[in-house]
């Protein structure tokens, strides 16, 4: 029998009891209600609480050029996919953080298309990897799901809404983030509805249509339809603070990427293409290349490969990725920022082991992962495959150091017997030795090449002699480039603060040089002193001088180079000469004024 509407909902006792009957009359003894017996002391209500916005606005001015110089210090060639993904993603979220800014000058617009973007190209090209490097940027809650995972809501199978709700967990729960994350979507060719199948495809077109809404804008609610486990939740905080949870999630603002390798497709486009140039009489002789042909998609292709007009709708912008050669293969091993030979660095490191590949063996590995076909992907099998006897025999017989050289990798077995009767075996030596000075070159070269983007970015000036001691620091540690900017940054802003000491304590402003602070550096690498062992000797050399200097001179400001370091005394010296020199020179002018 159905209660009144205007009956009074039951308290939180009556809930206890009637859902502590329910289960006993199910289970028995064996399952109980257990609660906690703090009730809330304020009354109830059935109010929505509004929920404390963590994140609610977006400090977001990223430019899309300097996403695209952060992309390309892990990701060679797709020129012209960063391009477009750096740019409708700056766009996105440069967008929401106006709308925030001027609420009243912006309004929202009804069928406001979202830049949703469709990544189209061959697997192991880093269309996953990307997506990872921008989301990590910008540091947006960041959520992958694979499409063939799917089905239609209300069928068996994953719920696409899961992955909103897996972006809220992503944000720790904090739902105001996850509503401005990134959803990404792999594999989203295999939802293509396949040729002559009769009746509902779940599987396809079924979880195309269940996309639609959360592509565009829609509500999705936290809480699972029919899950016991989120009712007792619900019920739970409802009983103890007399609130209803927040449940929803709205997707206006969530940027969906799509992406895949849409083997076939290229047939699509080249027939369409056949067909408009027979139309029109013009040729169409020459096969294009894969990427270059997908490059010109259409809507009405990707509707011909199996989408629905509306899916392909909700996904404006399309960037194609490059197939990779065996040259760009090699140009990835050699990046210092890749994370391939710095996992496998790593793995030798957690036995304290150091090694290091020369150029040659990349380009072996390279070329050996190329004949694999997969892109990419076919370089972590290669290095696996050319390091597992190593990683598996060294760690027993006490070798600290290997070249990795092409000569070691085909002949591994060889090598590991002599290393096993010599440790310190002078061949391995000499080899590492000289693979080390080539890194140290080739770290200069990259770092030198980038010069400008990586001072702006880390706000550390870049001498050369700097740039030669972080090629060191690269070489002797296991660790990729912003490891090391990051050390030598936190070193300089130390420093910084050694001046603010001295002025603090001392009253005279003291400005380090950066030969000064390069001095300082090659200190602390070779473990001489730490910056509190710096700024006593600082202190005890320079204080009673400097004032000295004050006091005949009136001046505060004095810039500290490297003599000020190594020849305390000689520093103080030079500058007394100088005022001295500069008093003479005042009084010579009066005098002669006088006359």
């Amino acid at each position: 029998m159905m209660k009144p509407l205007n009956e009074k909902l039951p308290d939180p006792k009556e809930l206890e009891k009637e859902l502590g009957d329910f289960l006993a009359k199910k289970f028995g003894g064996s399952v109980k209600l257990a609660t906690p017996i703090v009730m809330p002391q304020t009354e109830m209500n059935d109010t929505v609480e509004k929920p404390v916005a963590k994140t609610s606005d977006i400090s977001f001015d990223l430019k899309p050029e300097e996403l695209v110089a952060y992309l390309d210090q892990y990701i060679i060639k797709q020129e012209r996919a960063k391009a477009i993904l750096a740019t409708k993603i700056c766009t996105h979220f440069n967008r929401i953080r106006y709308r925030q800014s001027f609420p009243d000058a912006v309004s929202d617009m009804v069928g406001s298309i979202k830049n949703n973007i469709l990544m189209l190209g061959p697997t192991g090209v880093g269309k996953t990897y990307m997506i990872r490097l921008i989301a990590h940027k910008i540091g947006v809650p960041f959520i992958k799901g694979d499409a063939t995972k799917f089905s239609e809501t209300g069928y068996v199978g994953g719920d696409v809404e899961d992955l909103v709700r897996d972006l809220v967990r992503e944000a720790d729960g904090d739902i105001e983030r996850a509503q401005y994350g990134i959803i990404y979507i792999d594999e989203i060719d295999k939802i293509a509805s396949a040729q002559n199948l009769i009746g509902a495809d779940v599987s396809r077109t079924g979880v195309q249509r269940a996309l639609l809404k959360p592509m565009e804008e829609t509500e999705v609610d936290l809480k699972v339809p029919h899950d016991p486990i989120s009712m007792l939740q619900e019920i739970e905080r409802f009983r103890k603070t007399g609130q209803r949870d927040r449940t929803a999630v709205n997707t206006k603002n969530i940027l969906f990427i799509m992406s895949g390798a849409f083997s076939g497709l290229d047939k699509i486009i080249k027939k369409r293409l056949s067909e408009q140039a027979i139309g029109f009489g013009a040729s169409f002789t020459k096969t294009h290349e894969e990427a270059d042909i997908l490059s010109r998609v259409r809507s009405e292709d990707l509707i011909t490969f199996g989408f629905e007009s509306e899916f392909v709708g909700r996904l404006p912008v399309r960037a194609v990725f490059e197939h990779l050669t065996e040259e760009d293969l090699y140009t990835i091993l050699e990046n210092p920022n890749n994370p391939i030979i710095l996992g496998k660095k790593l793995d030798f490191a957690a036995y304290g082991i150091t090694i290091k590949f020369d150029k040659e063996t990349l380009r072996l590995l390279a070329r050996r992962a190329y004949e694999e076909n997969t892109g990419a992907r076919g370089l972590v099998s290669s290095v696996e495959k050319a390091m597992l006897s190593f990683e598996k025999r060294m760690p027993s017989i006490n070798v600290k150091k290997l070249a990795v050289t092409s000569e070691v990798i085909e002949h591994a077995q060889d090598w590991l017997a002599k290393l096993e009767q010599d440790p310190e075996l002078p061949e391995m030596r000499a080899a590492f030795e000289k693979v080390s000075i080539v890194e140290k070159e080739a770290i200069i070269s990259y770092v030198t090449k980038s010069k400008t983007h990586l001072s702006q970015k880390f706000g550390l000036p870049l001498t050369s002699e700097r740039i030669e001691l972080m090629a060191d620091y690269y070489i002797a540690h296991t660790t990729d480039i912003n490891g090391v900017f990051d050390k030598f940054t936190h070193f300089y802003e130390e420093v910084k603060n050694i001046e603010l000491q001295f002025l603090k304590k001392h009253g005279v402003n003291i400005v380090f040089e950066e030969e000064a602070i390069d001095a300082m550096i090659i200190q602390w690498r070779n473990a001489k002193a730490d910056l509190d062992a710096i700024y006593k000797q600082l202190s005890n050399n320079l204080e009673y001088g400097l004032k000295l200097v004050r006091e005949k001179t009136g001046r505060n400001r004095f810039f500290l180079n490297r003599q000020a370091l190594d020849e305390p005394e000689k520093f103080i010296g030079q500058l007394l000469k100088e005022a001295k020199a500069r008093t003479a020179e005042t009084a010579s002018l009066t005098s002669t004024k006088n006359q």
